[in-house]
């Protein structure tokens, strides 16, 4: 069980550092500005965190935390129970959704990100993808698909879209593609 002082000062400085993303960009929210906007030494976030990567992955996780739980045991489509071509295209719908209302922080977390393939967010979502894929069609390599769909939503397009505020556009886009693939 994590100390209360601990706990304040976690989110002190994810706090602050949120609070920084949004009126700079990831190159000017150092670990010394994190530091003293939070109210806490530097070595107090290295030491909780490890690097300014470890910050931004940490926020990342706070986001993607209720997505998680909905994919794992909430209502269908999203969670069990809804065929699987209907819960791939939910997925993908909230993690543009999640995306769209985090743009600053998920944009972040990409540059500071050092490998992303390997990080427990990618290979949870990797791992559901692919489940999904290879349940609605056995003859795919599904390994590879999931790879490239979720490669879709790294790029410099994708982050367009989200700050032009086209993500309906983008949803779109990705559900009919997921239709045509698993028909």
């Amino acid at each position: 069980m994590e100390r209360a002082d601990a706990a304040r000062n976690r989110r002190a400085i994810l706090r602050a550092t949120e609070e920084l993303l949004a009126t700079h960009d990831l190159s000017q929210v150092s670990m010394d500005r994190v530091a003293a906007t939070a109210g806490v030494g530097k070595g107090t976030i290295f030491h909780r965190f490890g690097s300014r990567e470890g910050v931004m992955r940490a926020l990342v996780e706070s986001r993607v935390e209720a997505l998680s739980t909905a994919v794992s045991s909430g209502p269908p489509p999203l969670g069990p129970g809804a065929p699987p071509a209907e819960r791939l295209a939910a997925f993908f719908d909230a993690v543009i959704e999640l995306a769209s209302r985090n743009v600053k922080v998920m944009a972040a977390f990409e540059q500071a990100s050092t490998d992303r393939l390997s990080s427990p967010i990618y290979l949870s979502w990797h791992a559901h993808v692919s489940g999904l894929i290879a349940s609605a069609a056995p003859s795919l390599d599904a390994d590879l698909i999931a790879h490239l769909l979720l490669g879709s939503l790294h790029s410099d397009l994708m982050l367009r879209f989200l700050k032009t505020g086209e993500t309906d556009r983008l949803a779109a886009g990705l559900r009919s593609m997921i239709r045509t693939l698993l028909r």
